[in-house]
């Protein structure tokens, strides 16, 4: 997985890193693929569910600081 690989994945957005995971697992599921090709697969799936992760506790994070603040109202 390249530096340019991984700054695209960076910039993407919660909905395009899980549609494109779901993407990849469907095509390592498949299989057919020669070794190298399988591995560089799985990188990218690596990093975008990195990416959603990433995207989820954010959120995860903006919905625990919304429900305190409510609390200190």
């Amino acid at each position: 997985m390249t530096e340019t690989d991984l700054a695209e994945i960076a910039g993407f957005g919660y909905e395009r890193a899980r549609d494109e995971l779901v993407n990849v697992v469907k095509m390592l599921e498949q299989g057919g693929m020669d070794l190298d090709e399988s591995l560089a697969l799985w990188e990218r799936g690596e990093a975008l569910a990195t990416r959603c992760e990433e995207h989820l506790a954010g959120a995860r994070q903006r919905v625990e600081n919304a429900l305190s603040r409510r609390e200190q109202e």
